[in-house]
């Protein structure tokens, strides 16, 4: 039995021609990009490229593309620098009790700092309504950051409502989208959504981990979080990881059209539902509704370290809820207002796009099994 390896949400394999580029431009497109002799103009290309190759897949422009460490440090630089250079103009802050850490935690510190930060609470199907935004989001609101996958859920936030919302309420504020789960899984632009501000990263398609990359809508301004060398336009000083921007770009490279994918994510999605429908102990989590790269459910009463732990003894690889949320109990299920003894029992499936059937009934025979022997009367 191979390993089923079903947790892309929290990182993927990378692909093989994403790991030659960087072991290229490690060895030899090695030089500084702000060099001015010949290897540092190689290796300048090589950014240039992969920014252009970004830009292409978000339909925006390549002076909109902004490189980073990863979804993290680009979540922090949206939030924390939409707040900076908007204080003047208002202190609220619209976001939602269902983010991602990196969101929650700038939240954290824009709060203590004075910001008013208003955290809209999904209801127990995952959702966010847009009349929430409506009430919400008023004149003096500089910045919304709302998802557009739930990492947990697989839900759709209503991230165009958002746009609306702001715009309905003259706002000064900016649209920040943590697009991590959703890029390469789900068709939008920055300007279908409405958006000032995108977050992307290369390690959940099939890229290498520490590179991610911030869009900033031409006009939009935002204060940098990291002073140095000026690189990225002043935005985002430090050195370029070349080869991992550079990886990160043939990562796009690869990525085949949404709907060339999708079709099979919503069959795997389907079988994997049809399968769990059958074990009367298990209680799904993530809307019908979902994205179905993403499905997240309640093992009975078994809990979720234990119930992933035999799952992982069998080769078959999910997460209890975020991969950064540790071992801690789900803030986003637990802000849906479901009880603790299904929070406790949670665990997410994320496919992707090399996912199989094989990996679905492993997973089903694997958590039959684990029911079976793991629960306690």
């Amino acid at each position: 039995m191979g390993a089923h390896y079903l947790d892309n949400s929290a990182t993927t394999r990378v692909l093989p021609e994403a790991a030659e580029k960087a072991a290229r431009l490690m060895t030899e497109g090695y030089g500084n990009p702000s060099s001015l002799h010949a290897l540092g103009f190689a290796a300048h290309r090589a950014l240039e490229e992969a920014r252009e190759l970004l830009a292409g897949r978000l339909f925006a422009k390549p002076e909109e593309i902004f490189f980073t460490s990863g979804g993290t440090e680009a979540n922090n630089l949206a939030v924390l620098g939409a707040a900076e250079a908007l204080k003047r103009r208002g202190n609220r802050i619209v976001t939602t009790a269902a983010e991602h850490d990196s969101v929650l935690a700038a939240m954290d510190a824009l709060e203590k700092q004075g910001f008013e930060v208003i955290r809209l609470a999904p209801d127990s199907r995952g959702h966010i309504a847009p009349e929430q935004l409506d009430a919400a989001v008023d004149a003096r609101t500089v910045l919304v950051s709302l998802m557009l996958v739930n990492n947990e859920t697989g839900a759709i936030f209503p991230v165009e409502a958002a746009g609306r919302a702001l715009r309905r309420a003259k706002a000064p504020g900016l649209l920040h989208v943590d697009a991590v789960q959703a890029f390469g899984k789900l068709d939008f632009s920055p300007a279908r959504l409405g958006a000032d501000l995108v977050t992307v990263s290369a390690h959940k398609i099939h890229g290498p981990k520490g590179v991610g990359a911030l869009y900033v809508r031409k006009g939009a301004r935002i204060s940098p979080r990291a002073l140095g060398g000026g690189q990225e336009k002043n935005l985002r000083s430090g050195t370029e990881s070349v080869p991992l921007i550079g990886a990160f770009g043939e990562a796009v490279r690869m990525l085949p059209k949404v709907q060339e994918t999708l079709p099979k994510i919503q069959t795997l999605n389907a079988l994997l539902r049809a399968e769990l429908a059958q074990l009367p102990e298990v209680a799904l989590n993530s809307p019908q509704d979902a994205l179905p790269y993403v499905l997240n459910f309640s093992a009975g009463r078994v809990r979720a370290e234990t119930m992933l732990h035999f799952l992982s003894g069998r080769e078959v690889y999910v997460s209890a809820g975020s991969a950064c949320g540790k071992a801690k109990p789900s803030h986003v299920l637990t802000a849906m207002g479901l009880p603790k003894e299904r929070v406790a029992s949670a665990l997410r499936v994320s496919f992707s796009r090399f996912s199989t059937e094989d990996d679905v009934y492993a997973l089903t025979e694997g958590l039959r099994e684990g029911l079976r022997t793991l629960s306690h009367p």
